[in-house]
C-alpha cells in the first residue's frame, strides 16, 4: 500500500466549503485514496453519505522510507 497525501481546498456540490483541507490515507491506488479522503472528510464534517464533495487539489504519492 502507498500512502498519499491531499492538501487543498475541498467542495461541496461545486461551492468551496473549506479553502485547505489537509489528510493522509493508505490506499492500493490514487483513485482508492481519493475515496477514502471524502470518506473520511463526510465522517468528520457530519455530511450525508449522499453529499457530492469534491477535492479538485491534486492527491500526491508520499515517498516511502525504506526500513533497515
Amino acid at each position: 500500500m502507498n500512502q498519499y497525501e491531499y492538501d487543498g481546498p475541498v467542495m461541496e456540490f461545486d461551492r468551496c466549503i473549506m479553502t485547505r483541507w489537509i489528510a493522509q490515507t493508505y490506499a492500493p491506488s490514487e483513485k482508492k485514496a481519493k475515496s477514502n479522503l471524502v470518506y473520511r472528510f463526510k465522517k468528520n464534517n457530519n455530511r450525508l453519505p449522499g453529499a457530492r464533495i469534491g477535492l479538485p487539489g491534486k492527491i500526491k504519492m508520499l515517498e516511502r522510507k525504506e526500513t533497515t
